[in-house]
């Protein structure tokens, strides 16, 4: 039983005929009473009535009618889900993230929703080491992390460039210099991140080749939970500049630039290479590039591989 055969027996069935189903289907008489001979074959069961000239359901026909609707409405429905996903008129978005890379995104979020408010936008919150698993679990479309994949199944495109920088509260006494040398931060005690990445161990490789003690008095899970310790005037942090702009704009924290430690930090989307991407997830690349040209600056989309 296919599809074909259900619209010819609607056909039937609505028009009362086997001719004038053939006419409004643009097809033979024979045609049509062949196609649906072939139905009740498969069905085990006469549809229609043949002692009445008015093409009359049987039992079993009439049953078939109800489901035969059903079928050919969840096509249509199918039909046209499709094509509003084609139109961007819904349609679903995952991106996987973790706490810093989160913080990029708001802006291009928005925007995002500005110009598509019928894509549901769910952001995974996840470890960056574990962003490429993702992927390749396929629970996940697109990922934002700090550091380019291993990976060569994947691909990259860099939409922000961001640098760490050394914060601290606005009584400290680094907080009126503009500049200070990795040596003049011997005696000051981290708030650090717990969370293992390629920049904490860029920070402990520096501190370590320029004979600098580095005092990391207390770890923290978040970056929210550093800011807001750092500025109770309980230690300086090394943070990303994205992180801390709108903290430092309101003056409860001073960043402090440390030549030794101006890491650039590149942030990229990344997603499978041999994945064909969906409707929402094209357009998110789409408003990522719109947004680099608007902004510039820190705002990049260049492709890596």
């Amino acid at each position: 039983m296919d599809l074909f055969q259900i619209e010819t027996f609607l056909a039937v069935a609505r028009e009362g005929s086997f001719s004038r189903a053939a006419q409004k289907l643009f097809r033979t008489q024979p045609a049509i009473s062949q196609t649906i001979r072939k139905l009740e074959e498969d069905l085990g069961e006469s549809l229609f009535d043949r002692s009445s000239r008015e093409g009359m359901l049987t039992d079993a026909g009439r049953v078939l009618q109800d489901y035969a609707e059903r079928l050919l409405n969840v096509r249509t429905e199918a039909l046209t889900a499709v094509k509003e996903l084609r139109a961007l008129h819904r349609g679903n978005l995952c991106i996987a993230a973790n706490e810093f890379t989160c913080l990029y995104l708001l802006p291009l979020l928005q925007e995002f929703r500005r110009v598509y408010p019928m894509i549901k936008v769910t952001i995974q919150r996840t470890l960056a080491s574990r962003v490429s698993t993702e992927l390749a679990n396929h629970t996940t479309e697109l990922g934002i992390i700090s550091f380019r994949p291993e990976d060569s199944t994947l691909r990259s495109i860099v939409v922000y460039r961001d640098e760490l920088a050394l914060i601290v509260p606005p009584g400290h006494p680094l907080a009126t210099e503009k500049e200070v040398a990795i040596k003049d931060l011997a005696s000051e005690t981290f708030i650090a991140h717990n969370v293992p990445s390629p920049y904490r161990a860029r920070v402990l490789e520096t501190f370590r080749k320029k004979r600098v003690p580095l005092h990391m008095g207390v770890e923290l899970p978040s970056i929210e939970a550093i800011k807001k310790f750092v500025a109770c005037g309980n230690g300086v942090a090394l943070l990303p500049v994205v992180c801390v702009e709108a903290e430092v704009a309101r003056g409860d924290l001073v960043h402090v630039t440390v030549p030794e430690l101006r890491f650039e930090r590149k942030v990229r989307i990344i997603y499978r290479a041999n994945s064909n991407l969906s409707h929402a997830a094209t357009a998110f690349f789409k408003v990522a590039e719109n947004l680099s040209r608007q902004r510039k600056g820190r705002y990049l989309f260049q492709s890596e591989r």
